[in-house]
This record gives C-alpha cells, structure tokens and sequence, in this order.
C-alpha cells in the first residue's frame, strides 16, 4: 500500500508546476526584422541631399507609400526570448527629390567611434 501511494505521489508530481522538465526552456534566437539604422547613418543626413544619397547612407526603405512618395519610413523591429519587442521608426522626408527632415529615432551604435582628430595625438608619438 505504501509503494502504491509514492508511486501514485511520483506520478501525479508530474502535473504540479514543480515539474523539473519546466525547469529547462530551449534556446530562443534574438529576431531582428528591418532596417538597421544607426545614429551615426542618421548624423551624416543633410538637408538637400538628393534621394540617391539618403539611400546610400541609410539603405533602401522598407517601406514606401504610394500615398505618400515624399517620406520614407525605416522600421526595426527586435523581438527577444522573454522580453517586450522593441520597435523602432525613423521617418525622412522629401520635397521632390531633396530631402528636408528626419524625424523619429535611430538605434545606438554597435561601438563608439572617435573623432579624426582624436587619434592626432597618437600618430604624431609615432612619428617621433
């Protein structure tokens, strides 16, 4: 009768949410869907710049309406394992083929990069 009682204990331990198989989740890969604009890409756009180059420096929108041909929208979408998606919108606009305003944010950048200047120092030491 005892064994028949921790047998059906074992069993029946399956069902609580103190199953040890729970314990251990599969790996979930990070999904990044978009354009991947940096604030950096976002820093060299001038007003007046033709179409060409705002493709150039920020890539190909995805998406462009027809609605509305004088903006295009740069979306980013990043959905992680267990964390709310975080989404992004940067929006450029034109008036004919020049450009004339971004508005919404850029993502950080992957790594910090210096100033021309701020390596001068460092050149001129070999030098000598």
């Amino acid at each position: 009768m005892r064994v028949l009682i921790i047998a059906a204990a074992i069993v029946l331990s399956g069902c609580s949410s103190l199953n040890p198989m729970s314990w251990f989740t599969p790996y979930q890969m990070d999904i990044p869907q978009g354009n991947y604009v940096t604030q950096d890409a976002v820093a060299k756009l001038k007003p007046g710049m033709t179409r060409s180059q705002v493709r150039f420096l920020l890539g190909t929108p995805l998406l462009t309406d027809a609605f509305h041909s004088n903006r295009w929208d740069y979306k980013y979408r990043l959905v992680r394992a267990g964390k709310p998606a975080e989404d992004k919108l940067l929006t450029v606009y034109f008036d004919g083929d020049a450009m004339t305003r971004v508005e919404g944010e850029a993502l950080p950048a992957e790594r910090a990069i210096l100033p021309a200047e701020a390596s001068a120092p460092a050149q001129q030491s070999k030098a000598q």
